[in-house]
């Protein structure tokens, strides 16, 4: 198993240099879902709920959650985004949020595209929360992270 990169030679927490590091394009993808009954998936795709228009809320929810990423997780450095994608697509099940997220720098954004799948489905779950109790959140996970040097 590889060495924890967030832990100094005492074990304690900090964050990681990156100075040092080559400046890439880097991407990363992640995906999740939220369980609802079918009729609360069709009061979202009828536009229905009382809160407003549940998937646009919400990938603009993803959207500006990526932007708030080093805010909200202790170690993350403050990236400047060059994309953010989000986009939700309704099945017979519920509700699949993904992510792509792109910077041109040092570190990756895999804690941006997570973070942007988790907000997006945490803004369905309260727009919809108050016609169901039985929704779930789960399989949010990291699909992909890529980096290429610039030419």
């Amino acid at each position: 198993m590889n060495r924890l990169t967030h832990t100094d030679e005492s074990g304690r927490a900090h964050m990681v240099y990156t100075g040092d590091k080559p400046v890439q394009h880097r991407t990363a993808t992640a995906t999740g879902r939220i369980e609802m009954q079918p009729e609360t998936l069709r009061l979202v795709a009828e536009n229905m709920m009382k809160k407003g228009e549940v998937m646009t809320v919400a990938e603009i929810a993803g959207i500006q959650a990526a932007k708030q990423c080093g805010a909200l997780i202790p170690l993350c450095h403050n990236i400047s985004l060059d994309q953010v994608r989000v986009s939700l697509e309704a099945d017979e099940k519920g509700i699949k949020a993904s992510s792509i997220v792109r910077c041109t720098g040092r570190t990756g954004v895999e804690m941006e595209a997570l973070t942007a799948v988790s907000v997006a489905l945490l803004t369905v779950y309260d727009m919809c929360k108050a016609v169901d109790k039985t929704m779930v959140i789960n399989d949010v996970k990291l699909i992909k992270k890529e980096k290429h040097d610039i030419a």
